[in-house]
């Protein structure tokens, strides 16, 4: 399904594969980006997106509307009157429930992934990685998510979170109107990842387009991106996937999946000094980066 199938009858759920790049005002840029992999043929796990039609059906009771209003009114310097205000907001939405129409939606593309699997529940903002801002981390995931009801509770709750203080704040100093802003909302099969982590397919510090760069821990990649690990920092040969340096960090903790849904911090057990990736692995990641590379 393409973009211009989306705008003139927007679903409240489509499958992540009929997603693609022109998918942004529907899926976000998660979901745009997943689908656009997924088309590509790579070892992406499937999913659904809910997208920004149903949290605009979602918040059309116009609660919010005053709230927004008074953002946009506020300076961009004021950090306490935007905290108070994306708190309101957040209020506003979870206090909200998901019409019964959506929630039916959800249930069903759940149901149609098999049983009752494991899921991430991830943010999928229209403003999201965009050419001249940065919106990384700034709206929540929820990993291991198990069972209709709490998928519907992860969405709301990602709804909320484009509100988050930190949101807030950075579209007011950046001059980007929070009115004109919609999420959508990724469900996605839940990898229980051995070891997980960032592969950069060009070095972020150096520019250097022929180094890729993978930090990796044990658990899930939350970890990681959290900041909660000082994690296996790997240099390698972008067109080999030769190492060329590696610094091992503490791997102190590991986010685990909990049977029947959440996570759980284990603290380190084995060696720090022990990689947690393989060369063989190592090199089948570049391999994947070189692929993605030259898809996009």
């Amino acid at each position: 399904m393409s973009s211009p199938d989306l705008v003139r009858d927007p679903p409240l759920c489509v499958p992540l594969s009929e997603l693609d790049a022109s998918s942004l005002q529907a899926g976000g840029g998660k979901a745009k980006n997943l689908g656009e992999l997924l088309r590509a043929g790579l070892p992406v796990p499937g999913g659904f997106c809910v997208t920004t039609a149903a949290f605009r059906l979602t918040l059309r009771s116009g609660a919010l509307a005053p709230i927004l209003d008074a953002i946009e009114a506020t300076g961009p310097g004021d950090v306490a009157q935007l905290s108070a205000l994306a708190a309101e907001a957040r209020q506003t939405i979870l206090a909200t429930a998901l019409p019964a129409a959506l929630g039916e939606r959800i249930t069903a593309a759940y149901a149609a992934l098999g049983g009752e699997p494991p899921v991430a529940v991830r943010s999928s903002a229209t403003a999201e990685d965009l050419p001249d801002h940065s919106f990384a981390g700034q709206q929540d995931t929820f990993l291991n998510i198990v069972g209709a009801d709490a998928v519907l509770d992860a969405v709301r709750r990602c709804f909320a979170s484009l509100y988050t203080e930190r949101a807030v704040c950075y579209r007011r100093q950046r001059g980007l109107d929070g009115r004109g802003v919609a999420l959508a909302v990724v469900v996605q099969r839940l990898i229980d990842a051995a070891v997980a982590g960032v592969l950069f397919t060009a070095d972020p510090v150096s520019g250097r387009r022929d180094v890729a760069v993978v930090d990796a821990s044990p658990g899930l990649g939350e970890a990681v991106v959290s900041g909660a690990v000082n994690p296996d920092h790997f240099e390698l040969e972008a067109g080999t996937g030769r190492v060329l340096s590696r610094r091992l960090g503490d791997k102190r903790v590991a986010i685990r999946s909990v049977a029947g849904g959440g996570t759980r911090h284990e603290p380190r057990t084995g060696a720090a000094d022990e990689p947690c990736l393989t060369d063989a692995e190592l090199a089948a990641l570049v391999r994947l980066g070189a692929r993605v590379a030259a898809h996009f």
